[in-house]
């Protein structure tokens, strides 16, 4: 029989934030990081004992009102977690991967990317069954830059309005007749049991949704970043897709300012990667797409990151200023 790992002297203390979909993903890792301490992960009393849940309320959540470009950017979603991380009062944090910056905070480090859930956006409508069969002048509601400029792209005679809120006011608005069509990460969805409410599915090639999008993060202190528990968790092809993914957000500075899409997927030996920036409005949009061969390869995720810095910086040496978005403009 394949011997127990041995008990950690401490618990794993799993921050997160408290919206229903982020308690659903770190409940989920919170029973498989229990399982990898040793415990039984149907148990919850022994699950909450050996990886107990800590929930930490952010800016992000708290600021419903504004876009997250206005009062500071994506990092809003994991600053108040980081801080607690820093600071002894969690072990490790559970974050959607597509709100983590392109850098970290000094002494943290992000320790394991799962299996990864579907990547795609979906659109959801109480008029229309695709975005392209929205009528003229369509209202669609969304918080995201980057979904706004990817559909005006497409559909340059829709009313984008700005849409935040979690995932069941955002469905309630479009139900009362406020919107006629949001877009939502359909990871996020599933996670929540409401797979079956999209209308349709935007195809990740034609519009590439966030990188790291449908991943999650587990973020630790830099010192326990190969701990055991933490290896077990690790998805290596979502890792790698990941990397060639955030390598792009890297070279092109991405923040809530700039409309960036990335989508990458292994096919055969290859790392396959469509990176995209649009303007805001999106009047125009520039894109490079490229692959990897791994099977020859000694770094993998060297390759991988590589990849995404190098069609990155192509598409924003092809973009230049057209993909900001200025503080002037808001």
């Amino acid at each position: 029989m394949p011997t127990q790992p041995p008990r950690p002297a401490a618990p794993v203390r799993i921050g997160a934030r408290g919206s229903k979909l982020s308690l659903a993903q770190a409940g989920h890792m919170q029973r498989r990081i229990a399982a990898a301490l040793g415990a039984d992960p149907e148990n919850a009393a022994e699950v909450e004992r050996v990886a107990p849940l800590i929930v930490i309320s952010t800016t992000g959540d708290r600021v419903q009102d504004r876009r997250l470009l206005e009062i500071g950017g994506k990092g809003l979603f994991t600053k108040e977690i980081e801080e607690a991380m820093l600071d002894g009062r969690i072990d490790c944090a559970v974050h959607s991967m597509k709100d983590m910056p392109a850098v970290l905070p000094p002494g943290l480090a992000i320790a394991a990317v799962p299996e990864r859930e579907d990547p795609r956006d979906a659109f959801l409508s109480t008029v229309a069954d695709r975005l392209e069969d929205l009528p003229q002048g369509a209202r669609l509601g969304t918080a995201s830059l980057r979904r706004q400029a990817q559909s005006l792209y497409r559909r340059p005679d829709l009313d984008v309005r700005m849409l935040r809120g979690n995932v069941d006011t955002r469905m309630a608005k479009l139900a009362a007749g406020e919107m006629d069509a949001i877009l939502l990460a359909y990871s996020g969805l599933r996670r929540l049991g409401l797979g079956d409410r999209p209308q349709s599915l935007i195809d990740p090639m034609e519009a590439p949704p966030a990188p790291g999008q449908g991943a999650l993060a587990i973020e630790t202190r830099e010192a326990d970043r190969d701990a055991p528990w933490a290896k077990a968790l690790v998805c290596e092809t979502t890792t790698l897709c990941v990397e060639a993914e955030r390598g792009a957000l890297t070279a092109l500075e991405g923040s809530c300012k700039t409309p960036i899409g990335a989508h990458a997927w292994l096919e055969g030996g290859s790392l396959k990667l469509i990176v995209e920036a649009l303007s805001p409005d999106g009047a125009v949009r520039f894109r490079h797409s490229g692959e990897s061969e791994l099977s020859q390869l000694s770094d993998p995720l060297a390759s991988a990151r590589d990849l995404g810095l190098s069609l990155g910086a192509a598409v924003k040496a092809d973009g230049g200023d057209a993909i900001l978005l200025f503080d002037e403009q808001h």
